[in-house]
């Protein structure tokens, strides 16, 4: 194989120059910077392009911070996984039972595959996350998303994978699609609703 020469100019996104903010980039950035690579070499569609950084602080709790996984692109080789971290990062995430006895302050409703939400083609795109948590107690919560308003892309005619979805559901209202990144304070019974994106399909 060829090596492959980045050119990457001085004050651009991937190279910002003092005082630009670069926060989010080693989990965020890099993610859509590998998804353009390998789609420009024709290997993968689009993988869910976020890692879904959730940050909690229950009343009187430790704060608590997790990543959750989507779905990875269809490939030449393969259909894409599913409910997987994808790209750089290699972490798993908490087992509910765990989550619940360090942070009695929160309930976790649902867990599961995000079925559907992959791309179809001759290798789709794997499916994303449901991750359902209710605060029992007030709570500061921030999340870092992306892919909610553009979705993962198909290549070779396979369709674009689901866009991620972030929903507030505070107890006794309607859910409410709330931005892809945002810091904000519930109260209790009020539930946090995040639907990881799929990946896209590959090929017809």
């Amino acid at each position: 194989l060829r090596p492959v020469k980045l050119i990457v100019p001085e004050g651009s996104i991937l190279n910002p120059r003092w005082p630009c903010p670069v926060a989010s980039g080693n989990v965020e950035t890099s993610q859509r910077v590998v998804d353009l690579l390998l789609g420009c070499l024709g290997i993968s569609a689009g993988s869910q392009g976020t890692m879904n950084n959730l940050l909690f602080q229950v009343q009187g709790e430790v704060p608590y911070y997790e990543t959750i996984g989507g779905g990875y692109g269809g490939s030449v080789y393969c259909m894409g996984p599913s409910a997987v971290q994808v790209h750089m990062t290699n972490t798993r995430i908490t087992d509910p039972e765990v989550l619940e006895l360090r942070h009695p302050g929160i309930r976790l409703r649902r867990f599961s595959v995000r079925h559907g939400s992959g791309g179809k083609g001759r290798h789709p795109g794997g499916d994303g996350i449901i991750r359902d948590i209710e605060f029992l107690k007030e709570a500061t919560v921030t999340v870092v998303s992306e892919r909610r308003k553009t979705p993962a892309f198909g290549l070779n005619g396979g369709t674009p994978g689901a866009r991620g979805v972030n929903l507030l559901w505070p107890q006794g209202q309607r859910p409410q699609e709330i931005p892809h990144r945002a810091s904000f304070k519930v109260s209790p019974g009020t539930r946090l609703i995040i639907k990881t994106p799929g990946g896209g399909g590959f090929n017809q």
